[in-house]
């Protein structure tokens, strides 16, 4: 038998060699993907610190980064009522090492009334990771109002068209669009006062400096008990853990169906890999069993969720149609 030449032998090395190097150059993208999160992963929070989004990302993020193995630094970049932090996640690298924490008017609604200024889709330019948790919005009046119940105040606002003022946090926001669906839907007129703080409008609501306002639950709940405001009903189709005791506003037939709410999920930007938004929801939604957790959420009147990235592009899908259409009527613009 001969044996091989030096010459075949090292062809047969440099064979092996590029076979090799052509496996190492395929390998790469799954080891990146198993390896996530191989750093610490940036939250941001597009609004001010201390503000309801902001305390429900220190509620969170701790855990998150105990089931991650990695820390998870909140940041908060706020302006533009949640644009500009918004749009630097939208541009941010599809690594998972940046991710979103927003809610329905800066996701949803905020393209819809200002058009010219908001430059991203937040259903096209984001990911859905997980809907963490939701409450109603609620419709209050001041404590000296005449009409004691749903029925009494519908009435009232029938009869004397443009008499009442409600109060929202703004031109365009979802508490604002749920006033004017009360408005559409029941046939009523009643004038908008927007404000800029929704702990303003609570103050003068209990002063009687308003008539009624549109806010979310958590933030009446205490004024509420205390007989401080008065509570007519919540835009829900069911009553709200939170607060079991305030009825939707369905005992009126004119506003059966009106259903809003405001919400707070986490979202990636478009293209993160698949298996990084797999992984940062079934690291979520084990965070919302913590029972520290829970408690949070259901102290503040936020229902924990938890829906992942399929289930919660439906429901994205179901706010734009829902919210669309109040603006389309309503010719609504915060421009």
């Amino acid at each position: 038998m001969r044996l091989p030449t030096a010459g075949k032998t090292r062809r047969r090395k440099l064979v092996a060699a590029l076979a090799l190097a052509a496996l190492a150059c395929s390998a790469p993208p799954i080891m990146a993907e198993s390896a996530w999160p191989a750093r610490a992963i940036t939250l941001i929070v597009p609004y001010a610190a201390g503000g309801n989004v902001d305390v429900m990302a220190r509620w969170i993020g701790p855990e998150l980064s105990a089931r991650l193995g990695q820390p998870v630094v909140i940041e908060n970049v706020s302006g533009a009522a949640g644009v500009i932090g918004t749009e630097k996640v939208v541009r941010a690298k599809p690594d998972g090492y940046t991710l979103l924490l927003s809610v329905e008017s800066t996701i949803v609604i905020a393209k819809m009334v200002t058009p010219s200024t908001v430059r991203y889709d937040g259903l096209a330019d984001l990911m859905p990771v997980t809907l963490l948790g939701s409450q109603p919005l609620v419709l209050v009046g001041k404590p000296t109002m005449q009409a004691k119940t749903s029925e009494a105040l519908y009435a009232e606002l029938k009869a004397v068209p443009g008499k009442y003022t409600y109060a929202s946090s703004g031109i365009g926001t979802s508490l604002h669009l749920g006033g004017e669906l009360l408005k559409q839907q029941g046939g009523v007129d009643m004038l908008h006062v927007p404000y800029r703080a929704g702990t303003q409008i609570v103050n003068d609501l209990s002063g009687s400096q308003l008539d009624l306002a549109v806010l979310p639950l958590s933030m009446v709940m205490q004024q509420a008990r205390a007989g401080k405001i008065l509570v007519y009903g919540v835009l829900s189709d069911k009553p709200s853990p939170a607060m079991p005791e305030v009825l939707p506003l369905t005992s009126v037939p004119a506003w059966r169906g009106a259903n809003v709410t405001v919400w707070q999920g986490v979202f990636a930007p478009k293209g993160t890999p698949t298996q990084i938004v797999e992984q940062l929801n079934a690291a979520l939604g084990q965070v919302l069993t913590d029972p520290s957790v829970r408690k949070n959420f259901q102290d503040s009147g936020v229902t924990p969720i938890g829906a992942g990235p399929r289930e919660f592009a439906a429901f994205l899908k179901n706010e734009e149609s829902k919210f669309g259409a109040i603006v389309a009527k309503g010719n609504i613009k915060a421009e």
